[in-house]
């Protein structure tokens, strides 16, 4: 697995010192790895046991002599909160702090053993909650013209709980989350949401299935958008130049955005054009992602958004337009700021507030300037200036393609190789469900023990970066010698750095980033097959 630069890391540690909740990272020996001072503080340790290496049972023997569990034997106590917070995958408890306000802990184990515990203060929420309940407690026997005071009140109130607890959650996203090895769990997460929502269409579970997609997606672009900051503010982006097609941004934006524009019932429209740029082509394709989605997500159903391109002598002014909510003047240095989100834009859509913040540091990172202009209530218009370059034939593209009806990929011949089990399990489950003929391994080795290719050749590899004993790219060159070198593949991958998409495109391999979107990896089965199928 892929190891953080120790830059991002240190900076995520010092990060973590301004989440307004307490949280914590313990080893799989249950020894303290990393606190953030607010669990420090809320919970009132002394500096000894705030210290890396400080076994949780101490810090639970500390608080039950000073007699936060309880009454009765603090050995008993203690073990009964160790219980309490590892006995189960993920757990969520409340206990009273040191100084009488009501602390909310969530626990969750890591796929290596080690535990995450977040906890906040919930007593406002809590005394809400008991007012609710005595409200509605006195209100019994009214007269029937106090009900719609009482209504009101009720929705009043609710509404309030329900934001409590979207903030709660919302705030206690680990900032590690961001790395490779919890991108894989929430990847199978991912797939296997997929395979429930299309199963439960007309059930009773539909509606469920949608809330955890909807759950799992907020997830993903959180842990997104924490570890492009950390690149960013770490100093780790190193900008490479290099002339480009606007049409490879544009077909990467079509294939990324345009199956959740039409699911949203918005018209993503992309102006086609053969202008080249210089610059980095990926990090210049990150801003305009986080432009575009905010677009999408911002647009009520019905709505347009369009991403067009204008030369404007020697540079070019690419233009991401949307009819959505908009924002005034006043609020324009507003909408940049981190974990900052206009008051209707919240209503509308969940997040963090970094998309923006996102842009702004890779705009001044690579020196370009960006235009804004909006209305509020009729839409807005984000304009980023590029230089422009004359691309020669070779880097000459096409235009993004019209959207073509999804292909049909019933007996389409797939192999997945991935060295975790649950993602296999979920990408077998998903790709069975479009109809395709799938076969799976952990690696080459297995391919070759268990004759996975012995009267069956794949149409498609869909191929794990990470491997144990090679990289994916390596494992998709054998393959490709074995099988035919036109095998079409694509890397699936929790790895979004330059480097790696640059690889990929040397060999002719495109990319699926973990965690994956299965509208996303439908169109790029489909783009795989039919090129193929164009092949000589």
């Amino acid at each position: 697995m892929a190891e953080q630069a120790a830059g991002p890391e240190v900076d995520l540690r010092e990060a973590v010192d301004h989440i307004p909740e307490g949280l914590a990272l313990f080893d799989r020996d249950l020894r303290l790895t990393l606190a953030n001072a607010r669990y420090r503080t809320l919970l009132d340790l002394p500096d000894a046991l705030g210290q890396p290496g400080t076994a949780l049972y101490d810090m639970a023997l500390f608080a039950a002599r000073r007699g936060d569990l309880g009454p009765g034997d603090a050995t008993e106590l203690a073990v009964d909160r160790m219980r309490i917070l590892t006995q189960s995958r993920a757990s969520i408890s409340q206990r009273t702090g040191v100084r009488g306000q009501v602390l909310e802990f969530h626990s969750a184990r890591l796929p290596d053993g080690g535990l995450i515990i977040s906890f906040a203060d919930v007593t406002a929420r809590v005394d809400a909650e008991t007012k609710l309940a005595g409200i509605n407690q006195s209100l019994e026997g009214r007269v029937e013209a106090r009900t719609a005071d009482l209504t009101r009140l009720n929705a009043e109130l609710e509404v309030a709980r329900a934001k409590a607890d979207a903030a709660n959650r919302d705030k206690t996203r680990f900032l590690a989350a961001a790395s490779h090895d919890l991108l894989q769990p929430l990847n199978a997460a991912r797939l296997y949401t997929a395979t429930l929502v299309e199963r439960a269409g007309g059930t009773g579970l539909d509606e469920l299935a949608h809330s955890i997609e909807a759950s799992l997606t907020a997830v993903e672009e959180i842990m997104a958008a924490l570890l492009d900051i950390s690149r960013i503010d770490a100093g780790a982006l190193r900008p490479v130049s290099a002339p480009f097609a606007m049409a490879d941004i544009l077909r990467k934006i079509e294939l990324e955005f345009g199956p959740l524009a039409r699911k949203k019932d918005v018209k993503l429209k992309l102006v086609a054009s053969r202008i080249g740029s210089l610059g980095d082509r990926a990090l210049i394709g990150r801003i305009v992602q986080n432009l575009v989605s905010n677009a999408i997500k911002y647009t009520r159903p019905g709505g347009r958004v369009l991403v067009g391109l204008r030369r404007r002598g020697t540079r070019i002014r690419l233009d991401v337009m949307d009819t959505g909510i908009g924002f005034n003047k006043d609020q324009h240095a507003l909408i940049f700021a981190e974990f900052s989100r206009l008051e209707h834009g919240a209503r509308m859509a969940q997040g963090l507030g970094l998309g923006l913040s996102i842009v702004k540091r890779l705009v001044s990172a690579l020196g370009l300037t960006l235009e804004l202009d909006s209305i509020e209530g009729k839409g807005s218009r984000f304009s980023l200036t590029l230089p422009l370059v004359r691309l020669g034939r070779q880097g000459t593209a096409e235009a993004p393609a019209a959207r073509e009806p999804a292909s049909n990929l019933n007996g389409l011949k797939v192999l997945c190789v991935d060295n975790e089990k649950t993602i296999l399990d979920a990408m077998e489950g998903l790709l069975s469900g479009w109809g395709c003929d799938v076969r799976s391994a952990r690696s080459l080795k297995d391919i070759a023990k268990d004759q996975v290719l012995m009267g069956w050749l794949p149409d498609l590899v869909l191929m794990d970066y990470h491997l144990d004993q090679t990289s994916g790219l390596d494992a998709i060159e054998w393959l490709r010698h074995n099988v035919g070198g036109h095998l079409p593949a694509a890397l699936v991958t929790a790895d979004r750095t330059a480097e790696v998409r640059a690889l990929a495109g040397e060999r002719g391999v495109a990319v699926v980033t973990k965690p994956v979107k299965p509208a996303a990896l439908r169109a790029t089965i489909s783009g795989l097959t039919t090129a193929r199928k164009r092949a000589p």
